[in-house]
């Protein structure tokens, strides 16, 4: 390959170029990234750097480090795969040989009008807006209680604004299941954190000077508000990729190896990427983690300038962390595929435990609140595929294991 192109410059994107470097790729590497940054990395940005404990240059990474030509503030437009060619907007056309698509997700928008005051969390620049508001000490509604909503309450939490969190499922947290989600909402609890769960959210209310003044949930009651964060997920971003007729009805398909489907030049990584893991019984995933972003840039950028034969599956086990409070609630594994959780270690009351998920007799996931130091044991089990009585007993026989209470 004479010149390989990388389509985002995040932290899969990064990542990719690094790998491919390292790989012995000595001719020309191009990173585009639609954002005017450098590379950052995402974790600070609902916690340190919302909070003003870590200045906006400390989450920047190690970028410049990679002999590449960085086009930033550059938006990619289209793809014509047939002519590998990736077209800018404003119509400048990019050859290339090799391609890693990493353009990475936004925020789900909410489906109508928002007044002023309502905010997403997503970049740099998100963080910083929403930082400054919340320093005006406004009551901050916060719409959706996944990872992020309850990282974002806990860090509105600390610089002492009044919280809401809303959410239509019956607990935060909900893809833990109930028992581990009504944990997490004990958690908000005892920080003061107001929840309204279980209820639809309808829409906002403005002022008369078109700021928000309330979020309006679906059985008519208000909840008023001077700032409110739309937290509902996040959706891949895979419009540039419309014409080019690649599969990107799930984010952009990959196989095991990363690579698109009849077009072993291009591979994805990261946010967009949607591929067949093991561990899902071969089914399509898309994993919007940190870790998987690093582990996933790092492989795709490896196998494409790896021989065709020579590329490795990517079936790295999903970890991710959320801190709240003074808690690190971890999970390693696809929960959302258990068929029922167990506590193994510690106690769900003393906020200090693992919840092992069994799917077909398998260990298919693992959950830990203030358990960092066990989480390892939990992926590699995972990793290999151990069946859960097996585990039980390893974990009976571990003198590391929490205490179980009781």
């Amino acid at each position: 390959m004479d010149r390989v192109v990388v389509v985002g410059a995040s932290l899969a994107g990064l990542r990719a170029a690094e790998a491919v470097r390292e790989q012995g790729h000595d001719g020309e590497l191009v990173v585009v990234g639609a954002e005017a940054h450098p590379p950052y990395t995402r974790p600070p940005l609902s916690k340190q750097l919302l909070a003003g404990s870590m200045e906006r240059e400390k989450v920047d990474l190690r970028w410049g480090e990679v002999d590449a030509e960085w086009r930033l503030g550059v938006v990619a437009a289209s793809l014509d795969p047939d002519a590998r060619r990736v077209v800018l907007e404003g119509g400048e056309a990019l050859a290339y040989d090799g391609l890693v698509v990493a353009t990475g997700a936004r925020p789900r928008p909410w489906p109508g009008d928002v007044p002023d005051g309502v905010l997403t969390l997503r970049q740099v620049d998100d963080a910083l807006a929403l930082r400054a508001a919340l320093l005006g000490g406004g009551r901050l509604v916060i719409v959706g209680a996944g990872f992020i909503g309850c990282e974002v309450a806990a860090t509105a939490r600390s610089l002492g604004n009044e919280v809401v969190l809303c959410d239509i499922a019956a607990t935060p947290m909900s893809v833990l299941g109930p028992e581990l989600g009504a944990a997490c909402a004990a958690l908000q609890l005892d920080h003061g954190v107001e929840l309204v769960m279980g209820r639809g959210i309808d829409g906002f209310e403005a002022d008369g000077q078109g700021r928000l003044a309330a979020v309006r949930l679906a059985d008519g009651a208000r909840v008023e508000a001077e700032i409110a964060v739309v937290a509902l997920g996040a959706v891949p971003n895979v419009e540039w990729l419309a014409s080019s007729g690649l599969d990107v009805s799930r984010g952009l398909v990959c196989d095991a190896g990363c690579a698109v489907a009849a077009r072993p030049e291009i591979v994805g990584a990261g946010d967009v990427a949607a591929w067949p893991h093991p561990l899902a019984d071969g089914e399509l995933v898309r994993v919007e983690h940190w870790s998987n972003a690093a582990e996933q840039g790092t492989l795709a950028g490896a196998n494409l300038v790896r021989p065709v034969g020579e590329r490795e599956a990517y079936d790295a086990v999903p970890s991710f962390w959320s801190d709240q409070y003074d808690v690190k609630v971890q999970s390693v594994g696809f929960a959302q595929r258990a068929e029922r959780v167990r506590v193994l270690e510690g106690s769900i009351a003393e906020r200090k435990f693992v919840a092992a998920g069994e799917r077909d007799g398998r260990l298919i996931a693992a959950i830990g609140f203030a358990a960092a130091r066990r989480m390892p044991f939990y992926r590699r089990l995972i990793a290999e595929r151990a069946g859960f009585d097996d585990v039980v007993a390893a974990v009976a026989a571990d003198e590391r294991a929490l205490p179980v209470a009781g």
